[in-house]
């Protein structure tokens, strides 16, 4: 069955940096080698998932280093490539180290043994009236007893600078947003951790900041669709290009651009373009 078209937090953060880059992450679907960033927030991710599996009294921080090795080779068993990542044993103690950091300072930030989860990696998806569905996954949802809910997501990364917080403060109404949509009540209280450096970001959504995520949505989805239509998605040079892992097809590094599949645009965006044969 075909996924129906839409947009997560990641993906619509995608498009306003680079609508190619979106082009070849959803549309293409281009192999992507693993990063070692991202690799460390997925193992972090998944520490902190299973360390709630653990009755409350044993969550503590020898209990999260525990279980980082074998996270690790669960991530590895379904991804092989992940293992390139470590090969080389310096890098692979501070890869580890780094793990074993970010998780001591999630416990100066949170006590889990406090907590018990409503929900952990939970899968949500709805759909705007004549707009595209809206999708994530978040990491926790913490209920209260009087039924409020609190939305946390666990970051890898270190807190953003003043003045550099727009895509944070979009996940968070975004998440808001999708929560209302299908719990049918506003969460109470949005919170991102920051495990590099111990910073929080929380926000008490309101109905602006909901209303603000649609809009944001629904331009965003219109812009798609209308490069879509036209079958181009263009570059956006910016600074960030450096992080890029797409720079061997993107024309701004001389790399040729795959060709562009309608099916492919279709399925990703609801819109068949046309594009011209290749003669």
């Amino acid at each position: 069955m075909s996924r129906t078209p839409g947009l997560s937090p990641s993906r619509a953060n995608d498009f306003a940096q680079c609508a190619y880059m979106y082009r070849l992450r959803v549309i293409d679907r281009v192999p992507e080698p693993p990063g070692r960033a991202t690799s460390l927030g997925t193992l972090v991710h998944l520490v902190l998932e299973r360390l709630f599996d653990l009755p409350a009294d044993e969550r503590d921080p020898a209990a999260a280093r525990d279980l980082i090795r074998p996270a690790w080779d669960d991530l590895v068993s379904d991804r092989p490539d992940l293992a390139e990542l470590v090969t080389d044993s310096a890098e692979r103690a501070q890869f580890f180290d780094d793990a074993r950091s970010r998780l001591g300072t999630y416990f100066i930030v949170e006590n889990p043994t406090r907590l018990e989860p409503h929900g952990r990696e939970v899968r949500l998806e709805s759909s705007l009236e004549g707009g595209p569905a809206i999708r994530g996954v978040i990491d926790r949802i913490d209920k209260a007893p009087d039924g409020a809910l609190r939305i946390i997501d666990y970051k890898s990364g270190k807190s953003p600078r003043p003045g550099y917080g727009d895509q944070a403060d979009f996940q968070m109404k975004f998440y808001a947003l999708l929560v209302e949509r299908i719990e049918g009540a506003r969460p109470a209280l949005m919170r991102l951790l920051y495990l590099r450096d111990g910073g929080v970001k929380e926000l008490v959504p309101t109905e602006a900041d909901v209303a603000s995520a649609e809009a944001r949505v629904r331009s965003t989805w219109t812009a798609i669709t209308t490069h879509a239509a036209a079958g181009v998605f263009p570059t956006s040079p910016s600074r960030l290009c450096a992080w890029c892992a797409f720079q061997g097809l993107c024309p701004e590094f001389g790399g040729t651009p795959p060709p562009l599949d309608p099916v492919a645009v279709e399925r990703a965006t609801g819109v068949r373009p046309h594009v011209p044969p290749v003669s």
